[in-house]
């Protein structure tokens, strides 16, 4: 989400309290490196156009995790182009108390410049050396429009639905369901996000 996909840890600071928030989160992706796979190794897509995939991408379902529970509705993520090739990624939600929240993390493609894989990180820019503050953000499946990709890791613990509409056709829902279980995962375990349209 961006993250993906995905595409989130929430309102980083300068202060001493959101440092450690920050060094406590990582990355969304960072547990994944504890969990076994399965048998199947995850395939991603076969290439990634950057420039297509940036932009507003809306939550539409994810797996429950630990570092979104604050968020109640309206999460998305901006996935912003930077001058060193980088990308800015910039994730808001609601918040039960009504409150935005918001967090701004670095990805960058882990590979050639059409690779479907990413590496994101929310910690703090020095610590951007530390292999295990990035972590991965796979582009497992997306439609030759760029309307609708799911984002995932290689342990398959995450999984986040992304669209560039806050609603999703029925139909057009169900078939990305249909291929997900063909990967491997657990469909029934995704988690519908409300969207509002407040925060468009």
């Amino acid at each position: 989400m961006t993250t993906p996909t995905t595409a989130s840890s929430f309102t980083p600071s300068p202060t001493l309290r959101q440092l450690a928030l920050s060094l406590a989160l990582l990355s969304p992706f960072a547990a994944s490196a504890q969990t076994s796979a399965p048998p199947e190794p995850l395939q991603t897509i076969a290439r990634l156009d950057v420039g297509r995939y940036l932009g507003t991408w809306y939550e539409i379902a994810k797996y429950p995790n630990r570092f979104q529970r604050q968020c109640v509705a309206d999460t998305s993520a901006l996935y912003r182009l930077r001058g060193d090739g980088q990308l800015d990624v910039i994730n808001r939600c609601r918040q039960a108390n009504g409150e935005v929240a918001e967090a701004v993390g670095r990805a960058r493609q882990d590979g050639p410049a059409d690779s479907p894989k990413l590496k994101v990180r929310f910690a703090p820019a020095w610590l951007s050396w530390l292999p295990m503050v990035w972590g991965n953000y796979w582009v497992i499946d997306l439609d030759a429009d760029y309307q609708l990709v799911a984002v995932s890791e290689p342990s398959r613990e995450y999984l986040w639905v992304l669209s560039r509409t806050p609603t999703v056709e029925a139909g057009v829902y169900q078939a990305l369901l249909g291929r997900l279980r063909e990967k491997g995962f657990e469909v029934g375990r995704l988690e519908r996000t409300t969207q509002s349209g407040s925060l468009n």
